[in-house]
C-alpha cells in the first residue's frame, strides 16, 4: 500500500509532502519506480526509522534526520540471494538482498533518515503505528514528485499528482482520500498527465 503525506508544514521529502510505502513488499521499488515516479525501476528509496530501532537494523551510530548518511543493514536483515548464469545484468538489481528490498540498495545499504520523537511527532508516531501493525519500525520515504517535476507545493499539486499515479491513499490535512472512492473518468482525466520511461 502507498500513502501519500501532503502535509506541506515540515522539511520536504521528510515526513512531509512524502510518498510513504511498505519496505519489506519486494515489488514495492519496481512499483514506485515505474507506476508512481516514472523513471528507472532499479533506483532505490530511502529508509524512514524510528530512532530506537536504528542499530538494531543499521550499521550507524550517528543519528541521521536529515538522510544525510548512507549505512550498511546489519547482516541478519540481508538475505541470500540465489541467482543463476542467465541472471544478467539489470535482472541483477531485482534480486531482494535484505527483507527490505525498496530501500536496499545493490551494495547493502541505504540512505537512512531517523525519526525521532522529539523533533517529527506526527511522522514518529505514523511510524510507530506500522511497526505495532507490522513488526518493522520503518516506512519507504521519497519526496511527492514525478520524475521531472518539482516536489509538490499545494494541495491542487498534491491532487494532480496523486490521481495521475499509481498511489492508494492521499492524506491531506485532516483527510484521507482513497483511489478507490475517486470516480473513474477523474481518474483517466489525469492519467496521460506522466509518460513512463
Amino acid at each position: 500500500m502507498i500513502i501519500i503525506n501532503a502535509n506541506f508544514w515540515g522539511t520536504r521529502a521528510l515526513g512531509s509532502r512524502s510518498i510513504l510505502a511498505d519496505p519489506r513488499d519486494p515489488k514495492m521499488q519496481r512499483r514506485l519506480n515505474l507506476k508512481i515516479k516514472f523513471r528507472e525501476s532499479f533506483r532505490p528509496f530511502a529508509p524512514s526509522l524510528l530512532e530506537e530501532h536504528q542499530r538494531d537494523w543499521f550499521e550507524l551510530s550517528a543519528v541521521s534526520e536529515g538522510m544525510q548518511f548512507v549505512s550498511k543493514l546489519k547482516e541478519n536483515k540481508l538475505i541470500e540471494n540465489v541467482s543463476s548464469e542467465e541472471t544478467k545484468g539489470f535482472d541483477l538489481l531485482n534480486l531482494p538482498r535484505s527483507v527490505m528490498h525498496a530501500v536496499t540498495h545493490v551494495d547493502n545499504s541505504a540512505r537512512v533518515q531517523t525519526v525521532t520523537k522529539s523533533k517529527s511527532a506526527r511522522f514518529y508516531e505514523l511510524i510507530l503505528r506500522f511497526f505495532k501493525l507490522t513488526g518493522c519500525p520503518i516506512v519507504v520515504n521519497t519526496s511527492f514528485n514525478v520524475r521531472g517535476e518539482p516536489i509538490v507545493c499545494d494541495p491542487n499539486d498534491a491532487i494532480n499528482c496523486f490521481l495521475s499515479t499509481d498511489m492508494d491513499l492521499l492524506s491531506i490535512g485532516g483527510f484521507l482520500v482513497s483511489k478507490e472512492d475517486q470516480a473513474e473518468e477523474a481518474i483517466l482525466k489525469y492519467q496521460s498527465k506522466f509518460k513512463e520511461d
